[in-house]
């Protein structure tokens, strides 16, 4: 009988390794997950699930399965509300996301490094595609706001050469 608990208690650890709230290796920086964000619902999380997609990201379950099946505290991989529950709340989803790249993460568009618009790829279209055409909207929406991020980032190191120059 202990045989038994001790064999479903490893089975139960298997099962439910890498369920968890927090991701340890996070590849996509916060300005990038604001782009998917923005990207892809806008940021407004009142419109819970479009086609199976959910949360800000409209993430899907097999992408919450491939990137490992993050839970929140209360959940379990195993329960039926677990991907939603996670994906619909904001902090769990960018986890989800960053699970996913750290996983996933590749050169998609072949200029020979991975960066924000190879996750915009990857976020998309998957890790078997990413190096097809991004639909138009997607990336015109996408590049506009890493554009926007980076002038934003620029503006505020020149505010500070400006203040630590006077």
């Amino acid at each position: 009988m202990l045989r038994l608990l001790v064999g479903l208690t490893c089975l139960w650890l298997l099962v439910d390794s890498g369920s968890s709230f927090e991701v340890e290796n996070k590849p996509v920086t916060e300005d990038c997950l604001d782009c998917l964000c923005e990207t892809m619902s806008g940021c407004n999380a009142s419109a819970i699930c479009v086609n199976g997609a959910c949360g800000i990201f409209r993430i899907t379950w097999g992408y919450w399965v491939e990137a490992g099946k993050l839970t929140l505290p209360t959940d379990t991989a195993l329960s039926d509300d677990a991907f939603t529950n996670c994906v619909n709340q904001p902090h769990c989803a960018a986890n989800t996301v960053q699970s996913y790249m750290s996983k996933h993460g590749q050169d998609c568009n072949g200029d020979d490094h991975i960066d924000c618009l190879d996750f915009g790829a990857l976020h998309k279209l998957g890790n078997l595609k990413c190096q097809e055409d991004l639909p138009y909207i997607f990336a015109k929406v996408f590049n506009r706001c890493l554009k926007d991020k980076e002038r934003l980032a620029e503006g505020k190191i020149i505010k500070k050469q400006e203040e630590t120059s006077t």
